[in-house]
């Protein structure tokens, strides 16, 4: 499987760490960027990665800052695009399940590396239920409804 990843440099030490870790997992990576802990713009790699997901450069995306909060709000504003905010696996998991997420975003000054490993293998490992309701509810999704 082919995996996005972006950050800005509140994000950047994680995004090293969980790119090893996913390579050694025999993930493909795309890495987005930023390449340094130099303070950057987080919405262009958040706008990278979604590129890649809406083009179908690649399957998944994860995207990582200070809280996570920036990264999914710029990620979500995205035709196409389905992030989420998660701090635990159980969300993790329950947003691939019940929501077809396509993007999982996390705050490095949030969750440590231990977890934020263990977060990204849960919703990476997690596939989407293909349940009726869910994929009724994802439909409904941006129509004011």
């Amino acid at each position: 499987m082919k995996i996005s990843i972006g950050s800005d440099h509140g994000g950047y030490e994680l995004k090293k760490e969980l790119i090893a870790h996913l390579k050694e997992k025999g993930y493909e990576i795309i890495d987005r960027g930023c390449d340094s802990a130099a303070s950057c713009d987080y919405p262009i790699y958040a706008n990278a990665v979604c590129d890649d997901i809406v083009s179908k450069e690649s399957e998944l995306g994860i995207l990582i800052c200070g809280t996570g909060i920036g990264m999914s709000m710029a990620a979500n504003k995205r035709d196409g695009i389905r992030a989420a905010l998660c701090h635990d696996t159980f969300s993790a998991k329950a947003t691939r399940e019940h929501n077809d997420a396509n993007i999982l975003c996390m705050g490095a000054r949030v969750v440590g590396p231990g977890l934020a490993l263990m977060i990204a293998d849960t919703f990476l490992e997690t596939d989407f239920s293909n349940d009726e309701r869910h994929i009724r509810r994802i439909s409904l999704i941006g129509k004011g409804q």
